[in-house]
């Protein structure tokens, strides 16, 4: 007797739904895929910024890099350039890779704190391959040479183009798609577990898992399975955005754009066909209206539309995977772009999925341990953004004055403390941002660290200073070598391979 296959439907498209398409239908060969969508339901996704982990991905499916940057109108991103959190008219950024390089026990913060105190450091950014690359508008892939640095990096896409793009990619492989809208889940008597989706039209399909993918409703965790959701509005207030794409060209920026406003912040991401641009902020410090006007009056060229509105409430659910259901993406929780978290978040739902992907009904202590996980990545990455609001000195400005004045997480007072003490930065287990990334905001946003590593005053002056001088000094070699972004970007897409 011939045995069924176990069969996993996929609720929503979008971004989310066809990443988990895309990677169940390489890795889970021995189920039956199914995705659900309509086309009558739009996505929120817009011009996407991602973070370097994204290689990891697009690598596993044997996406050619050329090709995706190609489909999606990509480009690359080197990290995000924060323009007046701390105080208006100062910047930092916030680059991916190494800041300097350590000597002995010690990683180069402790010497750079020290030499801060001498009066010998220069600012952190001379420091840092990918924001002196970055700056003048230069890229590279990998090493330039053995021994080299190197130069991690990320992309900005169409999210649209790169959903598009999985879909086919999936359904090549297998993926069976229906358009439609869900109309109703049932749910078995016994188990309480969900048994099926009944569609608009009175289909019923029916498999043993379920991945919901319906964006911010969350029809399957939240509608049919009622599990909750952790509000962390007293951490992070903004519950509004609006988005407009506009006209681009020219030779674009290899970094991400995030831009204090008067209750919130705006996003600039370049596109090789336009530029995406949006407005986060709190409706209770603004509206709409007034939010609309700040975006479009600060746009680098002609609005392609009118802002769109999107509403949201920052937070997660209670439980990622619920009985036969995992939330993936907006209908697992959602925290603003701020960091480019939002592509990641999706991606390590579905690497942790398949890295324990059931072969017969799993176990509690399985999905316990998935949802432990979840909650400590998006509780860490929650205490990342809150320090960009937290740290700020726009004094008299009320949104400002009063994310500036909430109460942190304990996570996060203890991180500040670290710092603030010792110049100490603690990563957690899997947390998904580095001691070199905290470090950065720390500095950017004038959170001072009293002290230092007393390991570092061993370092004689001269030599502290040969440090810093001569790591400045091949940074700056190795940024003068490159190609110009644009000229990288479009030589990679030339060589691009036809699809089929």
């Amino acid at each position: 007797m011939e045995q069924t296959r176990p069969s996993i439907l996929i609720a929503g498209g979008g971004t989310a739904g066809w990443m988990a398409a895309a990677a169940l239908s390489r890795f889970a060969t021995g189920h039956d895929i199914v995705l659900v969508e309509s086309e009558a339901i739009g996505t929120v996704g817009v011009g996407e910024a991602t973070i370097p982990q994204i290689h990891l991905f697009n690598s596993a499916l044997g996406i050619d890099e050329a090709e995706f940057l190609r489909e999606t109108k990509g480009s690359f991103k080197l990290g995000i350039e924060f323009d007046g959190w701390q105080r208006e008219g100062e910047a930092y950024m916030h680059a991916f890779g190494a800041i300097g390089r350590g000597a002995g026990l010690l990683p180069f913060q402790h010497y750079w704190l020290r030499a801060k105190k001498l009066g010998l450091a220069k600012p952190l950014q001379r420091y840092s391959l990918n924001e002196l690359a970055a700056r003048t508008m230069r890229m590279q892939r990998g090493r330039r040479a053995p021994g080299s640095p190197e130069m991690p990096y990320a992309y900005h896409f169409d999210a649209g183009l790169y959903a598009a793009y999985l879909r086919r990619y999936a359904e090549a492989r297998g993926v069976t798609r229906h358009d439609g809208l869900i109309a109703s889940v049932e749910r078995d008597g016994e188990s309480g577990e969900i048994a099926s989706v009944t569609l608009d039209d009175g289909r019923l399909l029916a498999a043993d898992f379920f991945i919901d993918c319906t964006g911010f409703r969350g029809l399957l965790i939240e509608g049919a399975l009622e599990t909750g959701f952790d509000d962390w509005t007293n951490y992070l207030p903004c519950d509004r955005a609006m988005a407009v794409p506009c006209a681009g060209g020219g030779d674009f920026t290899p970094y991400t754009r995030s831009i204090a406003r008067k209750a919130g912040w705006q996003w600039r991401i370049p596109l090789q066909h336009r530029i995406g641009n949006g407005i986060v902020f709190s409706s209770t410090h603004m509206d709409e209206d007034e939010a609309a006007s700040i975006l479009l009056a600060n746009l680098d060229g002609e609005a392609l539309g009118d802002p769109r509105p999107i509403r949201f409430r920052t937070g997660k659910r209670r439980l990622h995977w619920n009985r036969n259901c995992l939330a993936i993406g907006l209908a697992a929780g959602f925290m603003e772009p701020l960091e480019s978290t939002s592509i990641h978040l999706i991606q390590s739902a579905i690497s942790r999925f398949l890295a324990v992907l059931p072969a017969g009904k799993p176990s509690k202590a399985v999905i316990d341990h998935f949802n432990a996980q979840a909650d400590f990545e998006w509780m860490r990455i929650r205490d990342f953004l809150v320090l960009h609001y937290t740290a700020n000195e726009r004094v008299g400005q009320p949104f400002w004055d009063a994310v500036r004045s909430m109460e942190l997480p304990a996570t996060l007072t203890d991180k500040i403390a670290l710092w603030r003490e010792a110049g100490f930065i603690h990563r957690e287990h899997e947390e998904l941002f580095t001691e070199v990334a905290w470090f950065q905001v720390f500095a950017g946003q004038g959170v001072e660290a009293e002290g230092y590593n007393p390991i570092a005053d061993a370092m004689p002056e001269d030599d502290l200073r040969t440090l810093l001088d001569g790591t400045e000094a091949a940074l700056v070699e190795e940024v003068r070598a490159m190609p110009r972004h644009i000229d990288f970007l479009e030589q990679m897409i030339s060589q691009a391979k036809v699809s089929a």
